[in-house]
């Protein structure tokens, strides 16, 4: 496939944004310079200077390294515009203003390359009337490329042309995007603040409004519309905290100014909410300036009272009646809440309305179809569904009834009628606007299949909306086995597939044998196995539940066994003759580390969580973990100069002992977890694709099972070091005397017991003293109390 070759990449604006890019780049490790204006005091680079500093600050954490901030180049327009002419794309992301980006734009046009690709990361300004400042020949490469806040974890990107964008730039820039920023792609139309914004802003100023109308307070508006409502978390109030009040009001002003009751029926509803003003004259811009729609002081969150201009205790919940109602199926819901008596319900009823309302108006003039804007809502706005998948889900002509009903008895926002293609024609008839044939449009009047592109002939399981009928990895390909555990799967006949089905992915027995059959029919039949499942966890560890029945009849030995039988699992995947590839995403924790490091390879998503977490339940790791820990300090001395085991077993004993967990596959890396050798790969649908073709690489190229070797411990004098910095730790109050015995059962299977520094031995002996120490810890009150906590609260319990 024909690649846009991106060697090296320009950011100018160092503000938020701008910086938060760059370090996204970086994390991708695509080379960067940041530029931005030239300080008035000391150094010229110092305002990017502050910004890249204050990214290792930020959190959640825009870089996947800290210590990768120091890659970022450093520029100003003064002495730096040179640097540009290396650049393959340019990203603008400085403020929203017009006249100051076409002022930028005529300063930096003499130095643009002939093949560089120009894209502005504004949220909402005419990408048409930006490019008119550039000269003729820049205008072709020229397009708008709005990132979603922050950049690093917001899936959203959405590409806008102008008149002048030719089409194959675009089509270039969609698969860097896609590939290597690991983002969902969405081209929207050149309209005031496009897609995402345009609809989420409208759904948050309708939302504002509706709770006016209904009284409600903010804590209990968030409650109703986080996740029960199936969106972010944050619910409305603390996304608009979070996003910026000031950016906020900024992107409701880019409504006001550029659009009007004639270009807009809902134009009455977009003055700035009366609370909105009064934060932002009180400088409370959210969570950057620490106060907002609410205000942590201490572990309290207040919020604010609009009427005293207060902030006073928060954590109000909804009625527990419409918890119960938003988890009834989509139909039975929507009917449920529209006739519902309390405010929160009807309050409910009207924001969900007021989205479908607002979607069907302006679908024509804001997106090529009704999967965009529903991609849009849910990548860049958190929400499980879009506004055309819930109506869909719930009735489609029912639905608009019930819509229309309330626009014509005066409840909604306006008084347009919805489009007529909601209630005849293609869209009536197939029952919603997303159908097995594409999604609609109805400028065309047509279904719209999903744009193809070679990038996304890398992805076998792409995100779908419903009612699109797409291919479920749940049902792909030739199952070869499945049951309540475990699916063996194969899409090619060449590389089988083991896809975790249980709770979490816990592993428990079913899991493990459905593993030891796996690798059987893999070595058999296959080039290769891959362990992959298609939702957001690799695996949470064992089934720490299923174990207790055993333990309480049997005991500790009852574990022992079980034990003995996953380490065996593990170094049967391990010493495998045919590669077992890891594709690891989301949480891989505990069993789930081991089950990764034991593995061939590992092909990781740029988000996945990777550590061994045991002692937040008062356990050691009981299927390899350690033993890999001490063997990895081995061979990392033997490819230095010293014959001293400890300095080389640090990191990977803090690590284990600390439950300290990798916050992206980069820092997983850097603990050890994952090696150089391993693939991090950006886009989580890409994740399937690269793991099968690295198992065919391997295979292909020979692959055989390492060596079986005996190798060097760092022995009783390790295990004194170590104790002596846990009596430090204990004695000065960082750990508990459980933390202490841990942290030693720990340092001396990681040191291999009381044997002489250098002593060889097999990973066999170091699992066997892994067995003693966990199942020892099993039968320890405070273990008990760690692990029973964990289970009824879901939190780890410190003792």
């Amino acid at each position: 496939m024909s690649r846009f070759q991106v060697r090296k990449v320009a950011v100018l604006g160092a503000g938020v944004m701008g910086a938060q890019i760059a370090a996204h780049l970086v994390n991708v490790k695509v080379p960067v310079v940041l530029f931005d204006l030239p300080a008035k005091e000391g150094p010229k680079n110092g305002i990017v200077t502050r910004a890249i500093e204050n990214l290792k600050k930020l959190k959640p954490a825009p870089l996947g390294v800290v210590d990768d901030a120091g890659l970022i180049g450093q520029a100003n327009y003064e002495e730096h515009l040179e640097q540009l002419r290396d650049c393959d794309l340019i990203i603008e992301a400085i403020a929203e203003r017009m006249d100051w980006k076409l002022d930028l734009y005529k300063k930096i046009a003499p130095f643009i390359g002939p093949n560089t690709i120009v894209a502005s990361n504004t949220s909402g300004l005419s990408i048409t009337k930006l490019s008119e400042a550039l000269p003729e020949e820049i205008k072709p490469r020229f397009c708008g490329i709005h990132f979603f806040n922050p950049p690093r974890y917001m899936a959203l990107v959405e590409l806008i042309n102008t008149p002048t964008t030719e089409a194959h730039y675009l089509d270039a820039l969609e698969g860097f995007v896609t590939s290597t920023l690991g983002k969902g792609v969405v081209r929207a139309k050149d309209s005031p603040n496009f897609i995402a914004n345009r609809v989420g802003i409208a759904g948050m100023l309708a939302t504002m409004k509706e709770v006016e109308n209904f009284g409600l307070t903010y804590d209990v508006v968030d409650d109703l519309t986080g996740k029960k409502l199936g969106r972010a978390s944050s619910g409305t109030f603390r996304t608009a905290d979070v996003v910026g009040l000031d950016t906020m009001a900024h992107v409701i002003k880019t409504l006001q100014d550029t659009l009007s009751i004639e270009t807009d029926p809902f134009y009455e509803s977009f003055a700035t909410p009366v609370v909105l003003k009064t934060l932002l004259e009180m400088g409370n811009l959210g969570q950057k300036s620490k106060a907002g729609f609410f205000k942590k002081v201490g572990r309290d969150v207040l919020r604010f009272d609009g009427e005293s201009q207060e902030y006073v205790p928060g954590g109000e919940k909804a009625d527990e009646v419409y918890a119960r109602m938003l988890k009834k199926p989509a139909v039975e819901r929507l009917k449920l809440l529209r006739n519902a008596e309390g405010k929160q319900g009807q309050f409910l009823w009207a924001i969900l309305r007021n989205s479908f309302h607002y979607a069907a108006i302006h679908l024509a003039s804001i997106a090529d179809n009704a999967r965009d804007v529903d991609f849009c809502m849910r990548w860049g706005f958190g929400m499980k569904q879009g506004p055309f998948e819930l109506w869909q889900e719930a009735g489609w002509l029912e639905v608009a009834k019930m819509v229309q009903e309330d626009i014509d008895a005066g409840k909604a926002l306006c008084k347009a009628p919805l489009p007529e293609w909601v209630f005849k024609g293609p869209v009536a008839d197939a029952g919603g606007v997303h159908t097995a044939a594409g999604s609609w449009n109805p400028t065309t009047g047509t279904f719209v299949p999903v744009r193809k592109l070679p990038v996304y002939e890398r992805q076998h399981f792409p995100e779908s909306v419903l009612g699109s009928n797409a291919p479920k990895a749940e049902t792909a390909g030739k199952t070869v086995f499945e049951d309540e555990s475990i699916r063996l799967w194969t899409l090619d006949e060449q590389v089988l597939i083991a896809s975790i089905k249980t709770k979490m992915h816990a592993i428990g027995g079913g899991v493990i044998e459905g593993l030891l059959q796996a690798q059987e029919l893999a070595e058999k039949e296959y080039q290769g196995l891959v362990i992959w499942s298609p939702d957001e966890m690799f695996s949470a560890g064992a089934d720490l539940q299923g174990m207790m029945p055993a333990f309480m009849i049997g005991g500790a030995k009852a574990i022992e066994g079980a034990e003995a039988e996953l380490q065996n699992a593990m170094l049967k995947l391990r010493y495998s003759n045919v590669p077992v590839i890891s594709a690891i995403r989301g949480l891989a924790l505990g069993g789930g580390c081991e089950l990764a490091i034991y593995s061939s390879k590992r092909v990781a998503a740029m988000e996945s969580y990777i550590g061994l977490v045991e002692v937040g339940v008062g356990l050691v790791p009981g299927a390899g973990g350690l033993t890999y820990i001490a063997r990895r300090a081995a061979e990392n001395m033997a490819l230095s100069t010293s014959k001293d085991v400890l300095p080389f077993l640090t990191e990977g004993f803090t690590a284990a002992a600390m439950a300290k967990v990798g916050t992206s596959a980069l820092e997983s890396r850097k603990l050890g977890y994952l090696l150089e050798s391993d693939v991090v790969v950006a886009h989580k649908d890409e994740l399937l694709f690269v793991a099968i073709n690295e198992a065919k690489a391997l295979y292909t190229s020979g692959y055989r099972a390492p060596h079986k070797r005996s190798f060097p411990v760092a022995g009783r004098s390790g295990i004194a070091t170590i104790r002596a910095q846990l009596v430090n730790m204990r004695d000065g109050g960082f750990i508990s005397a459980h933390d202490f015995h841990i942290g030693l059962l720990i340092a001396e299977v990681v040191c291999g017991g009381q044997v002489d520094a250098g002593t060889l031995v097999t990973e066999e002996y170091l699992m066997a003293m892994e067995r003693k120490a966990f199942c020892s810890l099993l039968t320890h009150p405070k273990t008990q109390e760690r692990i029973m906590g964990m289970m009824s609260t879901g939190k780890p319990v410190r003792n």
